[in-house]
């Protein structure tokens, strides 16, 4: 049944087919609210950073289409005019990554994370980082129960589908560490015992580029463990306009349902491993990969995880718009996201003031595409 959203309250309204651009009055407010045409499928347009494509495909709505189309509008009613950077979080979401926001506070990068847990049908956790947490705030910690005269395992936060990390960078280097089992394996080990964790597992991390006082920088064996650092950036004039009247009566958050389940977000993530990768792009992905660590101006090229990553996120990025096959284009879009926080410039280079994102740009328009037979 198609859903809309009332003018108004900001309420979801669910209406049959033939009350399709015609007015009604909200069941929640009451007040008169125009319902739009409603769409046999939706669909989802991601833009496009490169326009000039090697290829060209035909989009077909799938179960992966259908739930980012979902998705990506219901987080929209809430962190306005970003959803460049929304769709790159779902392709995180469906990638089985984890994501990194890192930007001045104040541009939603929270709210971010809350309203993509808001809509999925799923539990959350959040973890405010504090110089102060211990390890076992976040994976939690066996307590002596003297009923049983046994110890009982209390699950901390890590324990939840999708967990928040709020100002990551905080939080000291021993309890940053508690992080890495449960990013890279989904599980943790506590008095040895291992513990899995649900199924999806999402992290969204957050930290402040600008205020270094009193925090402790991610090593690169975490940063590694981050598919994509996106930033949100400030908003348009028209945008934080928008943003002022969706705040009026209430915060659009306070009113965001659930518009997918946990079971269609998995199916969603089983969906994206069946999208095709030719041989010829698997090859130009590694060449992109390869040249990062033979780059005269990069000490720190990048890892085995870094070529796995580019390679899930770009099945995602084609599953998401519908399609059944990734071409070069996906990886070349999808590469400066994923390799940003990955490379390390040599002391020299950064002397020069060499950018690193000049650096990655310069490796994308240098190596070789390869062509497509049709």
């Amino acid at each position: 049944m198609p859903r809309s959203s009332c003018i108004a309250c900001k309420e979801l309204i669910d209406f049959p087919d033939e009350l399709s651009g015609k007015e009604v009055d909200c069941p929640v407010c009451g007040k008169p609210t125009l319902l739009p045409q409603s769409r046999a499928t939706p669909t989802i347009k991601i833009p496009v950073f490169n326009p000039g494509r090697s290829w060209a495909r035909e989009s077909t709505p799938t179960l992966v289409t259908e739930v980012a189309s979902k998705l990506i509008d219901n987080v929209e009613r809430v962190v306005v005019g970003k959803r460049q950077q929304v769709q790159l979080a779902t392709v995180c979401l469906f990638s089985e990554g984890h994501l990194l926001l890192e930007d001045v506070p104040g541009v939603a990068k929270t709210m971010l994370a809350r309203a993509m847990a808001q809509s999925i049908d799923c539990t959350f956790k959040r973890i405010q980082c504090t110089p102060d947490l211990l390890p076992n705030d976040v994976t939690g910690a066996s307590i002596f129960n003297p009923k049983t005269t046994d110890f009982e395992f209390r699950a901390g936060p890590v324990f939840a589908h999708l967990v928040l990390a709020d100002e990551i960078n905080r939080a000291t280097p021993r309890t940053q560490s508690a992080l890495l089992e449960a990013m890279s394996e989904k599980h943790v080990t506590v008095d040895g015992t291992l513990h899995p964790l649900p199924s999806p597992f999402f992290l969204i991390a957050t930290q402040n580029p600008i205020d270094h006082e009193g925090t402790f920088p991610l090593p690169e064996a975490q940063l590694d463990r981050f598919l994509m650092r996106i930033s949100l950036g400030y908003p348009e004039f028209a945008q934080e306009l928008r943003m002022l009247q969706n705040i009026q009566a209430a915060h659009p958050i306070d009113n965001l349902r659930p518009v997918v389940s946990a079971t269609e977000t998995l199916e969603a993530i089983a969906g994206v491993r069946s999208i095709r990768v030719d041989p010829r792009v698997q090859e130009y992905l590694l060449r992109i990969i390869q040249a990062t660590r033979e780059h005269e101006s990069i000490r720190l090229g990048a890892s085995p995880r870094a070529a796995l990553a580019l390679f899930r996120a770009a099945q995602a990025y084609a599953g998401i718009q519908g399609y059944t096959f990734v071409l070069p284009d996906d990886v070349k879009e999808l590469a400066p996201h994923i390799l940003n926080h990955r490379l390390l410039l040599k002391p020299e280079a950064r002397i020069r003031k060499v950018a690193l994102h000049t650096v990655i740009n310069e490796i994308l328009e240098q190596t070789p595409v390869p062509t497509l037979d049709r």
